[in-house]
C-alpha cells in the first residue's frame, strides 16, 4: 500500500476493490524533467496512483490520477505508468479501471508529455475488445483527455464536480458557461453517446463494482459469472401491460430482477444494458417508446421510430457484447423511423451501422418481438433476415410491411370506409400478426408475455455452444 492514504486519489482505489487488496505499482516513480523547475516539485507517484485489487473476488487493474500532486496533469512518467497498467491488465486478462481527475497536459514537459497521450490512446486501442475499460471522471477531463474515457468501454462521471469536454464552454463561439455548461456531467451524459451514468462519487463506484461482476474478465472469459438462485420458470406478470417501457420488461425477465442499464441519458428511445438468465450475462438492445416512475407512472414519451442516436448506441453496445462473445437479446417494438431535417442528415448512415453490428455479430442472438415490428425498422432490429438465431413473438405482436389500415388505404384508393375496414382487417390477419410471419418461418415460437423468461432462459443455454467460423476477410468497413 502506498504511504499517501489521505489523497482522494487513494480512497477511490479503496472504496472500489475489496477491503485489504489492493497493491500498488511503481510508488516510488517521479518526473524525470528539470525544465522550468520542475525538478523542486515534489511529486510522489507522479500524480497517478497504479496498480491490482480485488472486486468480489474479481482481479482488476487500476490508475487513479492524484489532482494534489502537480494538479493531476500528465507528464512523461504519469503516462507511462498508466500504459504498464495496461500491460499487465492485457497480459493477465483482467479490466482495467480508470479513474480520473486531471489538470490536462504538463506543460513543463510539452513534446514528452503529448507523446504520453499518444502512448495512453495506443493501449487503449490495443486493448479493445480483449479486456473491459471502466473509466470515471471525478475531476477535469478536457482537450486531448477527453479521447481517454471515450476509448473505454463503460464511462461514468462525478454529477458535481466531474467535468468532460474537449473544448471549455467559453472557448466555444457564442457561448460561455452561464450561457450552456457543455462540461457539465448532465450536458455530457445527454449529449455525447460516451457516458453511461453520473452520479455521486459512491454510487459510481458501486455502480463500477456492480459492473465488473456482470462481465466476462476478457474476450476469452465465461459469460456465466454467477450462480442464479431465481426461479428458472418464475412467471413475469404485467408485462404486456408494461411493454412500452423495456427497463421494466428487462428487470422482470432478469435472474433476481437485475438490470444494469447503459448510456442511461443518451438516446433514451433505445434501451441497451445486461440482464442475468440463469446466472448469464446477455446484452439487451430494446425500443422504448415510454418511460415509467415508480409509481408506474407515464414519466416520458417517445415516437416508436428509429433515431440516429438510438441506432449508434445500439450498434456500438452489440460490437462490445460480440467482442467479448456475450449473447444479444433485443426486444423489438419500431414501427418505422423518425421523419425530421435533423434526423435523416444521420440515420442512413447510423442505421447501416447497427444492421451491420447485428448482422456481423457471431454471438448468441435472440430477437423478442413485443408489440410493432414494421418495414425495414422491424428487419434492422435484429431479425432473423439478418442472423437472429431465434425470434420469438408475443401473440399479440403485429409484423409486417406498414400499419394495416395505412396498407389497405394505399392498396385500395378507391375504396369506402366500410370496405377500407374490411381490407383492414384481412391485412392484419394475414399479413400483420405474429402467426402470419410464424407460418413463414420468420418466428419461430409465438409465447405468452408471463413465460418469456423461461423460454428466453432455454433459448440462450442451447445457444451457449454456438460457434461461426470467421469469413476469411481482414475486417469489414463499418
Amino acid at each position: 500500500m502506498s504511504t499517501n492514504n489521505a489523497s482522494l486519489a487513494m480512497q477511490r482505489i479503496a472504496k472500489l476493490v475489496d477491503e485489504n487488496s489492493f497493491m500498488e505499482i511503481g510508488s516510488l516513480v517521479t518526473a524525470r524533467s528539470t525544465d522550468f523547475n520542475l525538478s523542486a516539485q515534489k511529486a510522489p507517484s507522479d500524480g497517478v496512483i497504479i496498480g491490482h485489487g480485488l472486486v468480489e473476488g474479481n482481479l482488476v487493474f487500476i490508475y487513479s490520477q492524484d489532482a494534489s500532486v502537480l494538479n493531476g496533469t500528465i507528464g512523461e512518467m504519469h503516462a507511462k505508468k498508466i500504459a504498464s497498467v495496461y500491460d499487465m491488465a492485457m497480459k493477465m486478462g483482467a479490466p482495467v479501471v480508470g479513474f480520473v481527475d486531471c489538470g490536462g497536459i504538463r506543460l513543463q514537459e510539452s513534446v514528452d508529455a503529448l507523446d504520453g497521450f499518444g502512448q495512453i490512446y495506443a493501449k487503449e486501442v490495443a486493448a479493445s475488445g480483449v479486456i473491459p475499460q471502466i473509466s470515471a471522471v471525478f475531476g477535469n477531463c478536457g482537450g486531448g483527455l477527453s479521447v481517454v474515457p471515450a476509448l473505454a468501454d463503460f464511462t461514468f462521471v462525478e454529477e458535481a464536480k466531474g467535468r468532460m469536454f474537449v473544448n471549455s464552454p467559453d472557448a466555444i463561439k457564442g457561448n460561455s458557461t452561464e450561457k450552456c455548461d457543455t462540461a457539465s456531467a448532465k450536458f455530457q451524459s445527454e449529449e455525447n453517446g460516451c457516458i453511461d451514468a453520473v452520479g455521486t462519487e459512491d454510487e459510481i463506484i458501486a455502480q463500477i463494482r456492480e459492473l465488473i461482476t456482470m462481465l466476462p474478465s476478457n474476450n476469452e472469459g465465461d459469460v456465466y459469472t454467477d450462480e442464479c438462485e431465481d426461479d428458472l420458470n418464475r412467471t413475469c406478470d404485467a408485462m404486456d401491460s408494461m411493454s412500452a417501457d423495456p427497463r421494466y420488461l428487462l428487470s422482470e425477465l432478469s435472474d433476481d430482477h437485475v438490470f444494469f442499464e447503459t448510456k442511461k441519458n443518451y438516446a433514451k428511445n433505445m434501451v441497451t444494458g445486461f440482464v442475468k438468465l440463469n446466472g448469464m450475462t446477455v446484452g439487451a438492445v430494446a425500443n422504448c417508446v415510454a418511460v415509467y416512475d415508480e409509481e408506474g407512472k407515464k414519466a416520458e414519451e417517445f415516437e416508436s421510430g428509429l433515431t440516429a442516436r438510438g441506432c449508434n448506441k445500439a450498434a456500438e453496445f452489440v460490437q462490445f457484447c460480440d467482442a467479448f462473445s456475450i449473447p444479444v437479446l433485443t426486444l423489438t417494438n419500431a414501427n418505422g423511423f423518425k421523419a425530421c431535417q435533423c434526423s435523416e442528415k444521420n440515420l442512413a448512415k447510423a442505421l447501416a451501422r447497427m444492421v451491420y453490428a447485428f448482422s456481423n455479430a457471431t454471438s448468441a442472438k435472440v430477437n423478442l418481438i413485443t408489440d410493432e415490428a414494421y418495414g425495414s425498422a422491424y428487419v434492422a432490429m435484429n431479425s432473423k433476415s439478418i442472423g437472429a438465431d431465434l425470434v420469438y413473438a408475443w401473440k399479440d405482436a403485429k409484423i409486417g410491411t406498414m400499419e394495416p389500415k395505412l396498407a389497405a388505404k394505399i392498396m385500395y384508393p378507391e375504396a369506402g370506409a366500410d370496405e377500407l375496414s374490411e381490407k383492414a382487417a384481412e391485412y392484419a390477419a394475414k399479413q400483420s400478426s405474429a402467426s402470419a410471419a410464424a407460418g413463414r418461418g420468420y418466428v419461430d415460437l409465438i409465447i405468452e408475455p408471463a413465460d418469456t423468461r423461461k423460454y428466453l432462459i432455454a433459448a440462450f443455454e442451447m445457444l451457449y455452444s454456438k460457434y461461426v467460423g470467421e469469413p476469411d476477410k481482414k475486417h469489414g468497413t463499418k
